[in-house]
């Protein structure tokens, strides 16, 4: 298996080819000084390195039935956002990697960010795995969207954003901006063609966030719309890192397709143009971060949730719920415990070879 220095290195001169001039070198070293930070920190930022060793590590994984997959799943991978009807919802809300692959790939992978991040006094492995899988089951049988805006009071609680938040949100925002005076034209255009109408931006900056991103442009507008701020975000894309290694087959940008699926009640900002992803930013338009919640964002209910809207987001593009159903009967929460903790320990052993 090739160490994780060069497996880095040849990750980062591939990104550059597929991004060309949306490709953000700076972003680089912010980068790798987040994966220096903790294993968990290192998972979020290295999903191409998953992707290299998944079925090397745990090859039994690959058997199971294949869905339009997140890929780069993690407990971070969830947020808000209001949908057509003004609504709440919250779910999984990053898919730049989504790929077909086996459908275990991604509960796996959610199962060791959770191994990765909790702390102490947070649950057993065993317990954790089995809550992952008490939700996935119950979104097949019933899969549905998030909606917050009268049910699930437990999880609005939260997630809901205080006042202070919101002035923060404007605040953190103009910190993560570097203005880009000249910002590549493909980029530009689908940024503008996310305002409700043509409107002169105040500000154009990239925007400094994320992890696994970083090095891909994300370009923000800032403009001034019938008596209050909008805010976009282009950000641009890449294949999943799943298809780099030999014999997976690229089958184009598919993040759109998995967004939208069936039974999500999709952001209506966000689009595919070209190679470009355009959605809002707002207060409640987010990521939610393990420090933005005080109260056990990993206890039992959320984990639950995590996989019951995981699996609604499975179902979305293809009703494989008999083939879903049947390799887990067969599997057992044991070999799934096992597959979880066998990555969680390559992770942690990539992360300490990196930060040296």
């Amino acid at each position: 298996m090739t160490g994780i220095v060069q497996s880095t290195r040849h990750y980062e001169d591939w990104l550059r080819q597929q991004l060309g001039d949306a490709f953000v070198p700076a972003d680089l070293e912010r980068k790798h000084d987040k994966m220096r930070r903790s294993a968990f920190a290192f998972l979020r930022a290295t999903y191409w390195r998953w992707a290299e060793t998944v079925l090397d590590l745990c090859p039994d994984l690959a058997s199971a039935p294949t869905v339009l997959a997140v890929g780069d799943i993690h407990v971070e991978n969830f947020g808000t956002w209001r949908d057509v009807d003004g609504r709440l919802v919250w779910g999984v809300n990053d898919f730049d990697e989504a790929a077909e692959m086996p459908f275990l790939l991604d509960i796996v992978r959610l199962a060791c960010s959770v191994l990765l991040a909790r702390r102490r006094r947070d649950m057993p492995a065993r317990e954790i795995c089995a809550r992952l899988l008490d939700g996935y089951r119950d979104g097949l049988a019933a899969p549905q969207p998030m909606v917050l805006d009268r049910d699930h009071k437990w999880l609005r609680k939260k997630v809901i954003v205080a006042e202070k938040d919101r002035a923060d949100f404007w605040k953190d925002l103009d910190q993560q901006l570097i203005d880009d005076p000249v910002p590549p034209p493909h980029v530009l255009a689908a940024l503008r063609s996310a305002f409700p109408e043509p409107v002169p931006l105040s500000r154009i900056g990239h925007r400094i966030a994320g992890s696994g991103s970083l090095g891909r442009l994300r370009l923000v507008g800032i403009a001034t719309w019938r008596g209050a701020a909008l805010v976009r975000e282009a950000k641009a894309l890449a294949p999943s890192a799943w298809s780099r290694p030999t014999g997976r087959a690229a089958a184009g940008l598919r993040c759109h397709a998995i967004a939208t699926g069936r039974y999500r009640a999709p952001d209506p900002w966000f689009r595919v143009q070209g190679a470009v992803a355009v959605h809002r930013l707002s207060p409640n338009n987010r990521k939610i971060e393990l420090d933005d919640i005080d109260a056990n964002l990993l206890g039992a209910d959320m984990l639950r949730a995590m996989g019951h809207d995981l699996a609604a987001v499975h179902l979305g593009t293809a009703d494989r719920r008999e083939a879903l159903r049947d390799h887990l009967r067969k599997r057992g929460k044991r070999r799934l415990l096992d597959a979880a903790e066998t990555m969680a320990t390559a992770v942690h052993g990539d992360y300490v070879s990196f930060r040296g």
